[in-house]
């Protein structure tokens, strides 16, 4: 029987590290691999990421552009269409949404685009709803609360 008492590698999946500089006969001994002089040699020495031994570096050679807004909102888009898969006994919220698989990953809040026609009649509560889907849930009979946003 295993148990934590008894457990052990697989054999031949594990190695003893190599011991560096511990004399000629371990085959790594004197320079231990690093070859003859020079700035890799040395300890510590090893110029930093990017370096391009005085070159100016690839990234400071491409053109930069724009910007990227710390602040900004990440907003999952729902369709009006996309409602028709929901029934009125329960509220349209953003874990109902998730459960459907129509918002994924970490957003900010959900809003709902006005994009196809609705066929049921839903209780939605979002962060933001267009002009035009607020006017289609509510033809379809459909309730909206904006929470957030």
């Amino acid at each position: 029987m295993i148990d934590l008492s008894n457990l052990s590698p697989a054999p031949g999946s594990t190695h003893s590290r190599k011991r560096l500089g511990r004399g000629t006969s371990s085959g790594q001994g004197k320079t231990a691999g690093r070859g003859q002089k020079g700035q890799k040699s040395r300890s510590g020495g090893s110029p930093r990421v990017g370096f391009e031994g005085g070159q100016m570096p690839l990234s400071r050679r491409l053109p930069k552009r724009g910007f990227k807004n710390i602040f900004a909102k990440n907003i999952a888009i729902v369709n009006v269409e996309d409602l028709n898969r929901f029934d009125e006994s329960n509220p349209v919220d953003i874990v109902a949404l998730r459960n459907a698989g129509l918002v994924r990953g970490q957003v900010d809040g959900v809003k709902i685009l006005g994009c196809g026609d609705l066929n049921v009649k839903v209780n939605v509560i979002v962060d933001a709803v267009s002009a035009s889907a607020r006017e289609k849930i509510e033809k379809a009979g459909g309730s909206i609360e904006v929470c957030g946003g």
